[in-house]
């Protein structure tokens, strides 16, 4: 089975991914709420309601049953993941194929690609330890350089050993 997917830089911003299997209907995560959702049925079953709130709960940002029911069809008609019903009330569970756990899986090394390209060029190294520090990073001038620490301490250790 081939995967095709696509890249498209919209606004210089956002990059909008469409995914799709050649024998399958297109599949389209083109945005976070749908990426994380996904990356929710990786953990594990869920149900509609459980991931709108467990989405607002991790991005702050309540997605609407418009954004969440729709996407969840198209990935039931892709085969990406299959429906069971639980509980007293019969509630829908969504849960991911096995076909469906390679999507993500394809997807999570996919973006986290894409998040390291971007990032990149952001990174700092710690002067001291030489980790890699996006953002919070604690300065100080020694010997009339400027240099960048991950914390206090290992300015504290740098300035005793050089």
């Amino acid at each position: 089975m081939k995967i095709h997917i696509i890249f498209r830089y919209i606004r210089k911003k956002y990059i909008k991914v469409v995914i799709y299997y050649e024998d399958m209907e297109e599949v389209k995560v083109t945005n976070l709420v749908k990426f994380f959702s996904l990356f929710l049925l990786y953990q594990a079953p869920k149900h509609g309601y459980e991931l709108i709130k467990e989405v607002e709960n991790h991005l702050g940002t309540k997605p609407s049953t418009g954004q969440i029911y729709p996407f969840l069809n198209a990935l039931l008609e892709n085969g990406i993941i299959k429906t069971k019903e639980e509980g007293n009330r019969e509630k829908k569970v969504y849960e991911l194929t096995k076909e469906g756990k390679k999507f993500v899986e394809k997807k999570l090394e996919m973006f986290g690609g894409v998040i390291s390209a971007n990032i990149e060029k952001d990174l700092t190294t710690c002067a001291h330890c030489g980790c890699k520090l996006y953002s919070g990073a604690h300065e100080e001038i020694i010997a009339g350089e400027k240099l960048t620490f991950c914390c206090k301490h290992c300015a504290g250790t740098y300035k005793k050993n050089p």
